[in-house]
């Protein structure tokens, strides 16, 4: 009988609650300990893993004896301290929520971490296993060589958070490292290459420009363009709009190649979609080649039980089975890897900079 692996949760907010609904649906797992420092957010924990310890700091839950593995889903700008924390401490394999930091400077700190630590760091960069943008990335090949990829996300504002941290770029590391590192991290995936170049143009048009906290007004962007030049002369942009959840897919991308195109239709939360709307549109994936010409639309249907277990269109138990496999030593190593969250950040802060100063990034491998 297989062992079972135990877990120890750092932040059970919104997403950290995604990750124990889906943890819940894992056999052969429990969470042992879960560190949650805002009363509300830990009772909500504590109802949904009832036999977890809820213990005070990162420390107490390092203490805890039977751990095999964590989680670290706190607010972005704690998760630097929290990794190195963990890796002084106790090192364990560890999946840790995107963005894996806010401030450019931390940068050196993660890549230490990089060379030092001896277990395997998973970052979570859900959109990956989402089943329609997993069905493009498995069938991008009949493209004949990504040259052109574009992805439009419109979608609802940011939403309400513990002490509202997200409302503001110094908690966040910007909307397009908080929101958009998801969409870098895919466009190195497909392209199968680094960036070099990154132009960007974006502001502040609509959402949180009436609220005020402690007399401050939020400085989160909420749309703009983003065009990322890769080393393989490919080409990729970004397009996000954050008040447009009138929509009836969330997530447009397309990969464009010399033989085809492929596209994947991706809609948003389902507990966001209008009930006199009647059932939520399907995610799909469309194949467009260019000879013979005709385009075939496949729907991406996602089981009933993943959809309602998060907001993610089921990626969240598909990125843990991953994960699982590589605590149990079924699976050599992480499909995203610490190098990967950094680019992903580095691309999103290459990004802000663009926008603040009208000028393009240059970056260096």
């Amino acid at each position: 009988m297989t062992r079972s692996i135990n877990y120890g949760l750092i932040g059970c907010g919104m997403m950290g609650q995604e990750h124990l609904h889906n943890i819940a649906l894992l056999e052969g797992t429990r969470v042992s300990a879960i560190f949650e420092p805002d009363p509300e957010m830990a009772r909500a924990a504590k109802a949904l893993a009832p036999d977890a310890a809820m213990v005070g700091s990162v420390q107490e839950l390092l203490a805890v004896e039977d751990l095999d593995c964590l989680v670290i889903a706190s607010p972005n700008h704690l998760h630097v301290d929290q990794i190195c924390e963990v890796a002084d401490t106790r090192p364990l394999p560890l999946l840790v929520e995107k963005p894996l930091f806010t401030d450019p400077a931390d940068a050196a700190r993660l890549e230490k971490v990089q060379r030092d630590y001896p277990c395997p760091i998973w970052v979570a960069m859900e959109y990956r296993y989402m089943p329609p943008i997993t069905a493009l990335i498995d069938k991008v090949e009949a493209t004949g060589g990504v040259k052109m990829l574009s992805i439009r996300e419109h979608r609802f504002p940011f939403l309400e958070k513990v002490g509202n941290w997200n409302r503001f770029n110094r908690n966040t590391g910007g909307t397009f490292v908080e929101k958009c590192c998801h969409f870098f991290d895919l466009m190195r995936l497909i392209l199968g290459s680094d960036p070099v170049r990154i132009t960007a143009s974006g502001g502040q048009a609509v959402n949180h420009l009436d609220e005020a906290y402690d007399g401050e007004t939020p400085d989160i962007l909420d749309h703009g363009y983003v065009i990322v030049d890769f080393a393989s002369g490919g080409r990729a942009m970004l397009e996000l709009c954050m008040f447009a959840e009138g929509s009836r897919y969330q997530e447009e991308i397309s990969a464009v190649g010399p033989d085809a195109k492929i596209e994947a239709l991706v809609p948003g939360p389902g507990r966001f979609w209008p009930d006199h709307l009647g059932e939520p549109p399907l995610p799909q994936v469309i194949v467009s080649p260019r000879n013979p010409k005709g385009p075939v639309t496949m729907d991406v249907p996602v089981d009933a039980t993943l959809l309602a277990a998060g907001d993610h269109n089921g990626s969240t138990f598909y990125q843990h089975k991953g994960f699982l496999a590589v605590v149990r030593g079924e699976k050599a190593q992480p499909d995203v890897s610490l190098q990967d969250g950094l680019w992903a950040v580095r691309m999103g802060h290459a990004a802000q900079q663009a926008i603040a100063t009208g000028e393009s990034v240059h970056l260096i491998a």
